[in-house]
């Protein structure tokens, strides 16, 4: 249940990261408010997960889903610039994730 959890928190964290982006630095109501609680959650169920996962591997792979889901959001829904270069950049940040997931005994 940990992973689920893991997941999930994972998936908030793109979630806020997305609408800190379009809340014009907080200056959208709704999108602020959005950001917030999803921040909020991320870490709630973050913890959750930490209760049976080793630090390095829930941190890291938290973080790992955060910075590749948000790098796949502003490409596909912002317009961000998709060059070989950051492709090849989020691929190792996924490998990195896959990796712990492999070597973790939880």
């Amino acid at each position: 249940m940990a992973w689920v959890f893991l997941g999930i928190a994972g998936l908030l964290e793109v979630l806020w990261a997305f609408m800190l982006k379009v809340s014009d630095g907080l200056s959208k109501p709704v999108e602020a408010t959005v950001a917030i609680v999803a921040m909020i959650a991320s870490f709630i169920v973050l913890s959750l997960a930490m209760k049976s996962l080793p630090l390095g591997t829930a941190y890291t792979i938290w973080t790992g889903i955060g910075a590749v889901g948000a790098f796949v959001i502003g490409i596909t829904v912002l317009g961000e610039a998709a060059t070989p270069m950051r492709i090849g950049s989020a691929v190792l940040i996924l490998a990195g994730i896959i990796g712990l997931k492999l070597a973790s005994e939880a």
